[in-house]
């Protein structure tokens, strides 16, 4: 755990201190608006409750949407097949990088998943992946795309099965 916060932290970018910065300076400015405020006690409440719903949800939902704007990809897999005597299945697919910057890694990551007859369980399923497998491709800059191989090993599961694609890119 210590190991991926220090990694986290590791990996902010400016935009990332902005926000962070701003969502406490805002969380500050209506903490001590609520105390000025403090004879209109409705009013003081709600300042208190939205400086703590602003510093708990901004940084937080503030992260997400900001990384997927900045560094935008999209992913599209191109074959997938279970190999015959060897337990696995490669994976072949194409990154693009679609932001205004250049990468300088992607980790790509590619999820195998149960199908079922039940379609209220077939939306369950992607949720928990029965296996994972990631590989790290390095810089790649703006509006280039980048064929990656993973191969899912080992891959013992016998039933129909999925596969999905995700990168997270920095």
């Amino acid at each position: 755990m210590k190991e991926k916060i220090s990694l986290f932290i590791h990996n902010l970018i400016v935009y990332d201190y902005i926000l962070f910065g701003t969502a406490f300076g805002l969380f500050l400015l209506f903490i001590i608006l609520a105390i000025v405020l403090r004879r209109k006690l409705v009013l003081a409440l709600f300042l208190i409750i939205l400086s703590f719903a602003i510093l708990l949800l901004a940084p937080t939902l503030g992260y997400k949407y900001m990384h997927a704007f900045l560094f935008k990809n999209s992913l599209v897999l191109q074959s997938q097949q279970k190999l015959s005597f060897t337990e696995a299945v490669v994976v072949k697919g194409t990154l693009s990088n679609d932001s205004k910057f250049d990468f300088s890694s992607c980790e790509i990551t590619a999820s195998a998943y149960k199908v079922s007859s039940n379609k209220y369980k077939n939306y369950i399923y992607p949720f928990k992946p029965f296996q994972n497998m990631s590989i790290l491709e390095e810089q790649i800059p703006m509006g280039t795309k980048r064929d990656f191989k993973i191969i899912i090993e080992p891959f013992t599961y016998l039933g129909d099965y999925n596969i999905s694609l995700e990168a997270d890119c920095n």
